[in-house]
């Protein structure tokens, strides 16, 4: 049950994490109160209805105190689990468990709750067409993780950097005098993917025809959004962005835009209610 993430260092992650709670003293609580010999099995529950993303990634931080710990995962990233579902089952040295409990816990939690937000927009724009798209509203060096587990969630993933597209946005167009001018000179410089960010509907034809292969649609209301994606007419993808919600999201994608980003999947997403109940083992 190992974690694998092109471009992510497990092993570091875990380190680094375990590293910042034990601090150079250790876990003093479970040093004095539980025996180094002490045996405990557990269960990692849902405590509410979820989406699960990174329990093999929880599972690591047990394995890294506890190299013969046994897991044993009832449940798989990306699935949708009812209130009260055990999602791994855990044996292992009880100091070992106990402190990696926090760790393993934070980062599930944290993974799970951006796939259940992420599952909740899928949902409301299911049928029309729309793809729900991430952005990099993401906490810093988590990012990878945090599109992981939007996927996860049923979005797909759009930048993962600055280096990936060129994305004009109104501080670039600002800077550069005009939308026409910041994407003829994106074209200029080589770049395939330039996406650029327009807000008026007369922004538009001005870069398409500097070279846009992509216009997101920022800040549009409904009806303003209907008529620019007929003004487009599938030239190049459109993207609605800006002030998305579950209560507006299925609206926003009923104009016809190709993709919706929504940064507070990764920005305001609340941690899933998941906890670990340990009981002695059997003798």
């Amino acid at each position: 049950m190992d974690f694998t993430l092109d471009g992510f260092d497990t092993d570091a992650f875990v380190r680094a994490t375990l590293a910042e709670d034990l601090g150079a003293e250790g876990d003093i609580t479970s040093a004095a109160v539980i025996p180094a010999e002490a045996r405990f099995t557990g269960a990692l529950v849902a405590r509410d209805a979820i989406t699960l993303a990174g329990l093999a990634l929880a599972g690591a931080f047990f394995r890294h105190l506890d190299p013969d710990v046994r897991l044993d995962g009832r449940a798989a990233d990306g699935e949708a689990l009812p209130r009260g579902a055990t999602v791994m089952r855990i044996e292992g040295r009880a100091r070992a468990l106990l402190t990696a409990e926090r760790s393993a816990l934070n980062t599930l939690q944290h993974l799970s709750g951006i796939a259940t937000l992420t599952r909740r927009y899928v949902e409301a724009i299911a049928g029309t067409g729309a793809t729900l798209l991430d952005t990099r509203k993401t906490i810093p060096g988590l990012r990878r993780l945090e599109k992981y587990a939007t996927r996860m969630g049923g979005a797909t993933n759009h930048r993962l950097g600055l280096w990936d597209a060129a994305m004009i946005k109104d501080n670039h167009v600002a800077v550069a005098g005009d939308v026409a001018t910041a994407a003829a000179r994106a074209k200029a410089a080589g770049i395939a993917r330039i996406i650029v960010e327009v807000d008026r509907i007369d922004q538009i034809e001005p870069a398409l025809a500097a070279g846009a292969t992509w216009l997101l649609l920022d800040n549009m209301p409904p009806d303003i959004l209907r008529g620019a994606v007929t003004l487009v007419g599938k030239r190049v993808p459109c993207e609605a962005s800006g002030g998305v919600s579950l209560e507006t999201i299925r609206a926003i994608a009923k104009t016809g835009v190709d993709y919706i980003s929504v940064g507070r999947l990764t920005q305001s997403a609340p941690a899933a209610d998941i906890g670990l109940d340990l009981a002695l083992a059997p003798a």
